[in-house]
């Protein structure tokens, strides 16, 4: 069994992995860190867990664990790692910012593997740190990665992407008041997303000449989870041969589907799922691409680098199903 942590255990990230790690049949959940819930049962901040797991917070941490899922604030971890030291055996997956960029991946001789399994599978199977990616990130990322990967990028990409609320975190926010936000809709870090890094990082990782613009408009949906992108760019491929390449990238993801109907976030809602949409009117392409942001944006994908990391079929204690209605 693998022995794992979870530090920063009172957000929503981190109740999505208590939810798939205490069904998930090869993992046993060691400890949950939260210094302001410390001695309480989980349940008093993940209220979806009555009943199922007796287990309390600690503000203790065990350093022996196989694998620590860091879900602090961006930022946070580089600061928690400095005042605590795990084992040279415990694999450390973060879901914060703080490694995902390159330049920021090597920290005190620890180099941290940025998490799309969609891209860096076979780095994924021998890390021992990742970077799990942005929930806008991968998105936008599985929507791209397949015009990359043929240097089929050639002019700026316009993208328009809203998310749900739980996106934004627990701590409560003048946008994330229910007042404010129900029956509400506003944009947000309008061109300059902190994720466009990312992004782009990979994409040059694909099609190293790319260098043209991601124009990202993000918007705050009413509704608690879910990300809707879409994407349109300029193609001069037809939409049979752009299907048959996204379907030949993603041939062996498991987690993507690749369609030309029209498609809509309950699909995806609920699972570790990325439905692509392909669109052709005249010489422009439209990408829908959807997911659900805790889960194939968080937690989710997170798990799944987990299973990579262990030799673990990657969908291990991730099938899940979408509620329609």
């Amino acid at each position: 069994m693998i022995n794992v942590g979870i530090i920063g255990g009172s957000g929503y990230t981190a109740g999505e992995l208590i939810r798939l790690l205490m069904f998930h049949p090869n993992a046993k959940l060691d400890f949950v860190y939260s210094t302001t819930n410390a001695g309480k049962p989980l349940s008093i901040a993940h209220h979806d867990l009555l009943g199922d797991i007796e287990m309390n917070f600690t503000d203790e941490v065990n350093p022996n664990v196989n694998v620590v899922f860091l879900c602090l604030g961006h930022g946070k971890s580089i600061s928690f790692l400095k005042e605590n030291q795990f084992a040279n055996h415990t694999k450390i997956i973060d879901l914060g910012n703080d490694f995902r960029l390159t330049a920021d991946a090597n920290f005190e001789g620890k180099q941290f593997i940025y998490g799309l399994p969609e891209l860096n599978k076979t780095s994924i199977k021998n890390a021992n740190y990742i970077a799990n990616p942005g929930c806008f990130a991968t998105a936008i990322q599985l929507a791209l990665l397949p015009l990359a990967s043929d240097g089929l990028l050639s002019e700026d990409v316009h993208i328009n992407a809203t998310t749900g609320s739980t996106g934004a975190g627990v701590g409560l926010a003048a946008t994330s008041h229910f007042s404010w936000r129900n029956n509400n809709f506003s944009h947000y870090k309008a061109f300059e997303h902190q994720h466009l890094g990312e992004i782009n990082q990979s994409l040059n990782q694909l099609q190293a000449s790319y260098n043209d613009e991601l124009i990202f408009i993000p918007n705050r949906g009413d509704f608690p989870r879910g990300i809707f992108a879409t994407l349109y760019t300029k193609s001069k491929e037809s939409l049979e041969d752009l299907v048959a390449k996204y379907e030949a990238f993603y041939a062996d993801q498991p987690f993507v589907t690749v369609t030309t109907t029209n498609i809509n976030m309950k699909q995806v809602v609920q699972t570790n799922k990325c439905i692509i949409s392909l669109m052709k009117k005249g010489n422009r392409i439209l990408i829908t691409s959807i997911i659900d942001n805790l889960l194939k944006g968080a937690s989710g994908q997170a798990v799944q680098n987990m299973n990579l990391m262990f030799g673990l079929d990657e969908t291990t204690g991730l099938h899940l199903k979408p509620s329609g209605f």
